[in-house]
């Protein structure tokens, strides 16, 4: 396996079974995310990827409408091992599959939102879950309304810089500051049971949310933040959302809202695999602005976060929570 598949796989996007690492040369081919099936029929998978090229809803700098197609170029490095520091193979145990991008009309803005709900629940239907690539964190919301039917209440693990709570009562208004203050106004969040990690901006009312503080991750080291995440959250169903700007600007550049001070990318990738054998049901990883990085840094970091999302749900889907 390796070499001699190398000489003979292209396109595994179209080609593909459905499991199994993928080894065609990672500059070529069709870029799907983690040279995954490309079907819009996810029947019989265990997982879908979806794209969200949304940044309409954004306060500051635009761009992460190319998000999702930055992620899956800089995947195309990551399926030719199974995840490091994972003692299981999801891209073989698992039939994950690339679902492609969610269609929208781009010039109305308010037919996207139920748009984007409608999908995720016509997956969520069929016994599959998302990780989903944004697309600004607005996009989160209607996620979350399709999560919530099937459900109930959820518990949100948000990594971020900022809390997004902030108070905007108009429920039809479009933005990626407030997509949580009305989750959870909305119930379709449990905030006691759920936690926001990396915050280092001002919150004045926080609707009883507990917050990890980046100054905390630092201080307290990733053990014990995931700890205290698992106590937090317990077994209920979760859903992982992680803004890329959680990560400090040195190591994620490309987004809109950048603030000094965030984690480090190892400290993230700690914290998630330390998560193992929580309730994951889905997630997603938003915020990620190609235009703002020339090296691709941040896309890079965005699929590895996606893919310790995918293994995060794998691991309690496939019984291996032990």
């Amino acid at each position: 396996m390796g070499l001699e598949d190398a000489k003979s796989q292209v396109d595994r996007a179209f080609t593909g079974e459905g499991r199994g690492l993928a080894f065609e040369n990672a500059f070529g081919g069709a870029t799907s995310f983690l040279r995954r099936r490309y079907t819009k029929d996810v029947a019989g998978a265990d997982l879908a990827i979806l794209g969200v090229p949304f940044d309409q809803a954004v306060t500051h700098r635009p761009g992460s409408r190319f998000g999702p197609r930055a992620i899956r170029e800089a995947s195309t490095l990551q399926p030719y091992d199974p995840p490091y520091g994972w003692p299981f193979d999801p891209l073989s145990e698992m039939t994950v599959v690339d679902t492609g991008d969610l269609p929208f009309d781009y010039a109305r803005t308010w037919d996207f939102p139920p748009a984007l709900t409608a999908r995720v629940a016509e997956i969520l239907a069929q016994g599959v879950g998302t990780v989903t690539l944004g697309g600004d964190h607005f996009i989160t919301l209607p996620i979350l309304r399709a999560y919530a039917e099937t459900y109930g209440p959820l518990s949100v693990v948000q990594f971020d810089a900022h809390s997004d709570l902030w108070p905007d009562d108009d429920m039809e208004r479009i933005d990626h500051g407030t997509f949580l203050y009305k989750a959870v106004k909305l119930g379709l969040v449990d905030p006691a049971r759920s936690v926001q990690i990396g915050i280092r901006t001002v919150t004045h009312d926080r609707l009883g949310m507990p917050m990890i503080d980046a100054r905390s991750v630092h201080e307290e080291g990733p053990d014990a933040v995931a700890e205290q995440i698992r106590r937090i959250v317990g077994d209920a169903p979760a859903y992982v959302t992680f803004d890329i700007d959680a990560l400090d600007p040195a190591f994620a550049p490309g987004t809109g809202t950048p603030v000094w001070g965030g984690l480090h990318s190892w400290q993230a990738a700690a914290i998630l695999r330390a998560m193992a054998g929580m309730n994951v049901v889905g997630g997603d990883v938003v915020e990620v602005s190609p235009p703002y990085d020339t090296t691709g840094a941040t896309a890079i970091a965005g699929a590895h976060v996606a893919t310790e999302i995918m293994c995060l749900y794998g691991w309690r889907r496939l019984g291996k929570e032990g």
